[in-house]
Order: structure tokens, then sequence, then C-alpha cells
């Protein structure tokens, strides 16, 4: 089965780093609802480096504060969460921070 986020043809980063990209998700739960992933393709949290940990937790603050710029009226409150595994309601099996 293919990598729906390593496929990065259908995706439109909206922001880069060496190690991680993100995108805005195709079914926002909320206006500006943004996926960040590692290039490498590692399945959960756990799987990534410290380096990759680092650097998606970076984009969350750089991110929000993009969003906070960007849209009007400004948000009230963020969600920052992660799915590890299937039983904790992971679908794509590639890393990926909600905001």
């Amino acid at each position: 089965m293919s990598c729906p986020f390593c496929d990065r043809t259908s995706i439109d980063t909206v922001w880069a780093s060496r190690l991680s990209l993100a995108f805005r998700d195709r079914y926002p739960v909320s206006p500006g609802h943004t996926l960040i992933i590692p290039r490498r393709h590692v399945a959960t949290w756990f799987d990534a480096t410290r380096e990759e940990q680092g650097d998606l937790l970076e984009a969350v603050n750089l991110l929000k504060a993009r969003l906070d710029a960007e849209l009007q009226p400004r948000p009230d409150g963020y969600n920052v969460g992660i799915n590890a595994g299937e039983a904790a309601g992971q679908t794509v099996m590639h890393l990926h921070v909600h905001l």
C-alpha cells in the first residue's frame, strides 16, 4: 500500500524544513487545520528521531504564529494532536501532527 504523505505530488506544501513539511488538511476540522509530517516515512511519533521530533515541534510554533497572522478572525485557541497507531485513531500510517 502506498503512503499518501510520501507521494509529494499530491501535497501543496505551506511550510518546509530539511526534516519536515506542512500542508493544509484536505478535510479540515477547522479553518487553518494543518498537518506537519517528517519527510522520512515513519509510522508514529515514537519511531521518529529526537531531531525529527524537535523539528516537528518547532514547526508547530512557527505555523501557529503564521496562522495567527493569516486567519481572520484570529483563532481563540489551538489543538495539537498526534495519534500513534490504529487503536489511537491514526488512519494514515505516516506520522503527522495536527495543528
